[in-house]
């Protein structure tokens, strides 16, 4: 028997993507906005939208595949598909999970898509807006542990006690994903650049996070359309091969009550070594990171776990110059990511990596040919992807 491996054997061929909004401001529905997108990404592939076969999608995503595909006409559906988990943790295993139905002949043609509409439902930022509390919860809203942000500070917190992290590490991340917004016009915060000076004055959300450190909260829609390599040849544009796809978490991460072993981490320690062993990579082959910001500390100890620099070395590495997209030694999220493009649960820095691979981002990185993604770090379970062009296989 052979070894068994996604490797090369489905690439993203078409991406699309609504307007981004300001949370609560979209004027379309959710279902209408995962619609538009889907329907974006299909013409973006030159296919006939009737063909999608399969969708998938992660973070309890509020629009049925059945219902898509009445709208949308197709002539069958035979494959549907959510990622378990909460967040954006499952942003890069749903592509993996159509990769696998693509590979195994369960479909054909699939569409990841993510929806937000958050006027027409409750806001993800929120702490709990039900009359009671169960399960993890019980154990911490009473002790005023509530929101996301109070959660993971705890995480990040100690992480940058353990190994000498200083705060100008995380503002390097946020100034670099600022920056690449300036230069494109889909961002939520293009117009709007970030200095250190702003930085260092903007209020406390949760110590260590300033209002920079924390992710937007927006409406729209994203969705990738996938198909086999063989197919993808004959597309319109430059094929994004899927090189590996991995997703989890090590031993008792969702342990309860913050009792996890392994405490001060992004969750990928287990998840990084299979990434790397399916595409047959290491780190230094890596030419651009899209890195899900839910909190600027998730992104220091998502690189630090997938083997870019070493914790200790976070203050060194970690520095705007070497994040940017034409000059860093690793260019992280060039779009503006989820801090300055949009929060789409993180499915738009899918979109970015495939645009790296095309050569069309609006902060492109020099000879792109590995393009990475990781989603949701200190969530359970967590997912990482690496795309890579032609030359790559």
């Amino acid at each position: 028997m052979g070894r068994r491996t996604l490797r090369g054997q489905v690439a993203v061929v078409g991406i699309g993507e609504t307007t981004y909004y300001r949370h609560g401001q979209a004027p379309d529905p959710e279902f209408k906005l995962a619609l538009k997108a889907i329907l974006a990404a299909a013409e973006d592939a030159g296919i006939d939208p009737t063909e999608i076969d399969g969708f998938a999608s992660y973070s309890n995503d509020r629009n049925d595949p059945s219902r898509l595909a009445a709208a949308l006409g197709t002539k069958q559906l035979r494959f549907s598909n959510m990622q378990w988990g909460g967040g954006g943790g499952g942003g890069a295993a749903a592509v993996g999970n159509a990769a696998a139905a693509i590979a195994t002949g369960m479909a054909d043609c699939v569409v990841v898509f993510r929806a937000l509409a958050q006027g027409q439902f409750a806001r993800f930022g929120q702490g709990p807006q039900v009359p009671t509390i169960s399960g993890d919860l019980a154990m911490q809203a009473p002790y005023g542990l509530m929101s996301p942000g109070q959660r993971y500070a705890m995480k990040v917190i100690r992480f940058m006690h353990e190994h000498g992290v200083e705060q100008e590490a995380l503002r390097a991340i946020a100034l670099a994903s600022y920056h690449h917004a300036q230069s494109n016009p889909r961002a939520v915060m293009n117009g709007r650049p970030l200095d250190e000076e702003t930085y260092d004055a903007s209020r406390w959300i949760v110590e260590p996070f300033h209002l920079f450190d924390c992710c937007m909260e927006n409406d729209g829609a994203a969705a990738l359309i996938v198909v086999s390599a063989e197919r993808a040849k004959d597309m319109p544009h430059k094929p994004s091969y899927l090189l590996s796809a991995a997703g989890g978490s090590d031993y008792r991460c969702g342990a309860p009550s913050h009792n996890h072993p392994n405490y001060a981490s992004s969750n990928f320690a287990t998840v990084a070594p299979n990434l790397y062993e399916m595409a047959g990579l290491k780190p230094s082959d890596v030419d651009v990171v899209q890195s899900y910001e839910n909190f600027t500390g998730g992104v220091m100890m998502s690189l630090v776990e997938h083997g870019f620099f070493p914790p200790e070395a976070a203050n060194d590495f970690l520095k705007p110059e070497n994040l940017l997209s034409r000059t860093g030694q690793l260019p992280l999220n060039t779009s503006g990511g989820n801090l300055a493009e949009c929060y789409m649960h993180g499915l738009e820095l899918q979109i970015e990596a495939v645009r790296q691979l095309r050569g069309t981002s609006t902060a492109q990185a020099p000879d792109v040919n590995v393009s990475m993604v990781t989603a949701g770090p200190m969530v359970t379970p967590v997912s990482s992807l690496i795309f890579g062009s032609e030359a790559t296989l």
